[in-house]
């Protein structure tokens, strides 16, 4: 076993370094113009969904050497123009398919041949059938698509799982998502917003099911038709669904020591009419347990000294579901409708240990505490849109979208506190209880129209309102054991609080290309921004306004080899926090280290700077980009010590220059057919200054994984993965790095429509240990975090169904705001 990773990195490396010959085809000869054009669309045989990028060449009738080519753009279309009248023979191709020649007759008129169906390729190897089938990752000019259906060691999961694996992507041990060591990306599902991802991310990620996830789409530089995305960019999560004529289905279950769940999907589609429908029940538990030592210097020269511990059994239940219908009346116009929500139930009973000992008699303390946590979250969204094509005037497109979410929150503690070094050995000297109930609410309203001019020359532009609505009510109950005898509400920790953030946004975007080799996107988006904010008591009422001009541009230079593209690209964002970066909501259940909301935050604006080289072909894919970051008002942590109440405390301020420099590798190969090798590195420098605190923290950081999968015997599939990352940076605080691995074995039995796997994961140890250090002028912290993600767990998942036949497919466009730097599990709570 020893020798086995050197080798797979060498097959992956070595293949890698010949792309660029083996994934070439034949040079096209000079043709003669003329004013005959050829469009169409190329689609799969079986489901007839857009083979996207795909190769076509135009030949003469004899011989192998093309007059000209393209490659088809992500929805399958392709057009050839300036062509001679004559006789020639048109060739489709793409990786995984058999390749199709077909006649055609150019005359001196615009020709549409309409659908052009590939068929996956098939040998036959023995008793053995090999079919083509999509990458598990694959490079797009504009993303990287995880094809996280094709991975077996994904089922049973969650959506957490599905990220961890995903390239330029790193999940730490509270769930927050990192894109290419940025924080800061948004996270969408099928293209929108989700109420579900509003709360705290690391307990949201683990209510999807990875067998309900088709894909996860990382946009590293998007256009200005995205809402501004700050340093980040978006991650899209796509659900599986399809437009196949019948009903089918399927049904899933697994179980494991980490979390049990059953799932299933029913799709329906009859002419024009279609409908989808997904839900799932899911349980999980996750012990961890943590250790927290500080030291104080403080102001007389004497040093205080902090240890505490904590552990606890955390478990969650939740459903999820989803509801789709589409209505097709013609080919020109499309509606839809979509609906899903969620409900999620959590337990987190900790037992929790504190000694401070130094600075007097006052200061010192000793006690234990039973802490009972609960939490309860509802997420429900609702949209819709209509969208409208033009038959005559092909890529022409306008639509119209509305969207309307509601998040509510109940959640609750109540701890009691012995005077004592061990739970339950001394009396109780205090309790206090607590209830926060938030509500968030947001209504979107967007418009969209592209126009195309002429071959490679287009238009797009749109409009979209956001009204976001918060309303919080927490209130903290006290008990003294020795001085009271009821609770008493705490004036000073409990608080209500009116938001409202107003967002009116337009844009343009041109494109155009020069010649064969270079295209250009350039431009803009216009923001407005609006916020106005009352809370109850010393924090009274402020109110907000900002305006943004965000430019973008791209240039892509296509290179000799026909698929290899050299792109540059810049863009403007800007990120505004969201509630838990603003609730001054006073987190204390630990009433030595509290954290809280900063309610009068400005909105983070980055440049975003990144050249990109891409290839693919039949021997696999490479993507390499170098790129940087620029961030001058970046939210950051900040950590100080309280003298008068003992205790450290953390909240946000805009109060440094972020930069960032890196480069990123990704490449997929296949040493031989059976075997598919996946490699993804990144690696970058980062730089956090801040002259309010004379402060400068730098780190070099590296993250990577390997993913490989082989298919053996009749139905078999075995797949292994593993990664690591190297920690990361704060502005007062470093964090320790870490690394995972799962084996999965899947067995397709039935006539394919049964699928029983096995998964283990992180299996050599039970805990994972996250290690972080915070150094501030007034006291030196470190904090251990064990995070139990050991697991093995058995799945099945049947596919039921009879399809009569393919639907068309419809583009259709969905609401995306991804405009606000989230909070993940930190801040000021809901």
């Amino acid at each position: 076993m020893t020798y086995r990773v050197p080798l797979l990195l060498w097959a992956c490396l070595s293949t890698t370094a010949a792309l660029a010959q083996t994934a070439a085809p034949a040079q096209t000869a000079p043709a003669p113009r003329g004013t005959g054009r050829l469009s169409g669309v190329v689609v799969d045989a079986a489901t007839n969904k857009p083979v996207e990028f795909a190769t076509v060449a135009l030949l003469p009738t004899a011989g192998d050497k093309p007059l000209t080519g393209t490659a088809a753009d992500a929805q399958g279309r392709f057009r050839l123009t300036d062509l001679p009248p004559g006789t020639y023979r048109l060739t489709l191709s793409f990786v995984g398919y058999a390749p199709r020649t077909l006649p055609v007759t150019v005359t001196g008129e615009a020709q549409d041949l309409g659908t052009l169906e590939l068929t996956a390729a098939t040998k036959q190897l023995g008793e053995v059938t090999v079919t083509g089938e999509r990458e598990i990752v694959e490079n797009k000019p504009d993303r990287l698509v995880y094809n996280a259906e094709r991975d077996v060691t994904n089922t049973g999961g969650t959506a957490a799982d599905v990220l961890r694996k995903t390239p330029l992507l790193n999940v730490d041990a509270d769930g927050n998502v990192q894109l290419r060591g940025s924080s800061n990306p948004r996270i969408l599902i099928n293209n929108k917003p989700s109420a579900l991802l509003s709360g705290n991310l690391a307990d949201a990620l683990k209510q999807i099911p990875a067998d309900q996830i088709k894909a996860v789409e990382v946009l590293t530089a998007p256009s200005a038709k995205y809402d501004g995305e700050g340093s980040g960019g978006v991650i899209n999560i796509v659900l599986k669904k399809n437009s196949l004529q019948g009903v089918n289905g399927n049904l899933g279950g697994g179980v494991g020591n980490r979390n049990q769940g059953l799932n299933g999907a029913l799709n329906a589609r009859r002419g024009k009419l279609g409908a989808n429908a997904s839900l799932s029940v899911n349980r999980n538990r996750y012990p961890y347990r943590s250790t927290v030592t500080r030291t104080d210097f403080l102001p007389d020269g004497q040093v205080g000294r902090l240890n505490q511990r904590m552990e606890s059994n955390a478990q969650g239940r939740s459903g999820w579901g989803e509801a789709g219908l589409t209505f097709d009346p013609s080919p020109e116009h499309g509606f839809q409708l979509t609906f899903n929500g969620n409900a999620y139930h959590s337990e987190q009973p900790q037992k929790f240990y504190n000694q401070y000992s130094g600075g007097g008699p006052q200061r010192d303390t000793l006690y234990a505490r039973d802490n009972r946590q609960r939490y309860l979250g509802q997420n429900v969204d609702v949209s819709g849109g209509y969208t409208r094509t033009f038959k005559e005037h092909e890529g022409r497109e306008w639509s119209l979208l509305a969207q309307h979410s509601r998040s509510q929150g109940n959640q609750r503690y109540a701890l009691d506190q012995y005077d004592a070094a061990d739970l339950y050995q001394g009396p109780i000297e205090y309790r206090e209880q607590s209830r926060n109930l938030s509500l968030n609410r947001e209504t979107t309203l967007q418009t969209d129209y592209a126009h195309p001019f002429k071959e490679g020359v287009s238009l797009e532009t749109g409009a979209k309102a956001i009204r976001r609505l918060v309303t919080s009510d927490y209130r903290i109950d006290t008990l003294l054991v020795s001085r009271q005898a009821e609770f008493a509400r705490s004036p000073a920790r409990s608080n209500a609080f009116d938001y409202q953030q107003d967002v009116a946004a337009a844009y343009g975007t041109y494109n155009f290309g020069l010649g064969k080799k270079y295209t250009f996107s350039l431009g803009t988006r216009l923001e407005y921004t609006r916020i106005d904010g009352e809370f109850q008591g010393e924090n009274g009422r402020f109110a907000n306004d900002y305006t943004n001009l965000l430019p973008s541009l791209s240039a892509t230079r296509n290179l000799k080899q026909p698929g290899q593209t050299l792109r540059l690209s810049y863009s403007r964002r800007i990120q505004r926090p969201n509630i838990y970066y603003l609730n001054p909501f006073i987190q204390q259940t630990d009433p030595r280290n509290i954290s809280y909301g900063n309610p009068t935050l400005a909105p983070e604006v980055t440049d975003n700077y990144e050249l990109t080289y891409s290839t693919f072909g039949k021997a696999g894919s490479l993507n390499a980009s170098a790129y940087t970051r620029r961030t001058g008002n970046a939210i950051e942590e900040i950590n100080f010590y309280n003298e008068a109440l003992a205790r450290a405390e953390t909240t946000f301020r805009n109060i440094a220059r972020n930069s960032n420099y890196g480069l990123s590798l990704y490449t997929s190969v296949k040493p031989v057919p059976k075997w598919q090798i996946g490699l993804n590195l990144d690696g970058s420098y980062s730089q956090l200054r801040s002259v309010a605190l004379g402060r400068t923290t730098t780190r070099l950081q590296f993250n990577g994984n390997l993913n490989s999968s082989w298919r053996f015997g009749k139905g078999y599939t075995v797949q292994g993965y593993g990664g690591f990352w190297t920690g990361g940076v704060g502005l007062q605080t470093r964090y320790g790095g870490g690394g995972y691995y799962s084996l999965g074995l899947k067995r397709t039995i039935l006539k394919e429509k049964l699928d029983l796997t096995v998964n283990a994961s992180n299996f050599l140890q039970t805990y994972r240990v996250f290690r972080a250090s915070t150094l501030t002028p007034q006291f030196e912290s470190r904090s251990a975090y064990y995070n139990a993600q050991s697991s093995v767990r058995l799945s099945l998942s049947y596919r039921f169904g009879k399809v009569d036949g393919n639907a068309p497919q419809r583009q259709r466009r969905s609401i995306s705001n991804d405009d606000q730097k989230g909070g993940g599990s930190k801040g000021g709570g809901n």
